[in-house]
């Protein structure tokens, strides 16, 4: 396994949206980082604390190279990104387990409303 080098194409501060903009180079990483290990790799080289979010955005991958194009937001807590990013984007920067439970408990309440507007209004219908 060779040796996994962050070169910084762009460091931004968006002072609009609280965050910071990192687009990098990940030099001979193809096939061997995920998302949430890239992440992690990032935070190490810019020296980021535990306290911020480090979201990857976009992992962009060349055939025939080895390198990663990828672009990361820092945000300084976890609401600041649940406000701002779609809920996709923060599931799937969880483990399976973790997002598979909030899947679920999302479904369960769903289901429960579901069963309770349709009680109410078969409840309402006998009524009249």
């Amino acid at each position: 396994m060779s040796l996994q080098e962050v070169v910084t194409v762009k460091d931004r501060n968006n002072v609009l949206l609280n965050r910071r903009e990192l687009m990098v180079i990940i030099k001979n990483a193809q096939g061997q980082l995920n998302k949430v290990s890239a992440a992690s790799l990032v935070a190490g080289h810019f020296h980021l604390n535990t306290q911020q979010q480090i979201i990857p955005i976009l992992m962009k991958y060349e055939t025939g190279r080895t390198d990663i194009h990828a672009s990361f937001y820092v945000y300084p807590s976890l609401e600041d990104a649940r406000q701002q990013l779609p809920k996709y984007m923060m599931l799937r920067n969880m483990s399976k387990e973790d997002r598979k439970k909030i899947i679920d408990e999302e479904k369960a309440t769903k289901l429960k409303a579901k069963q309770t507007a349709a009680a109410e209004a078969k409840g309402g219908r006998s009524k009249k």
